[in-house]
């Protein structure tokens, strides 16, 4: 079956889809941050300071994500 056509989509669709992605690539940042962390600490990627700051900035961009999208279909 082949993908519809972003513009045939209704609109409330559209932004379930486009929270949907936002919120995915929220938790693969954060994740991403937080595995780095653990490499810095390891000793596998230079430690320049970074892994406390990369837990910071994972716990900033789930805090925030958390309240920026609000529920889908309350746009």
């Amino acid at each position: 079956m082949p993908p519809a056509d972003w513009n045939l989509l209704t609109e409330d669709l559209q932004l379930a889809l486009s929270r949907e992605a936002l919120r995915r690539a929220t938790e693969t940042l954060a994740e991403h941050a937080r595995l780095l962390a653990l490499e810095m600490e390891h000793g596998t990627l230079s430690d320049r300071g970074g892994p406390e700051a990369l837990r910071l900035f994972a716990a900033v961009v789930t805090a925030t994500s958390q309240d920026a999208f609000g529920p889908i279909g309350h746009a």
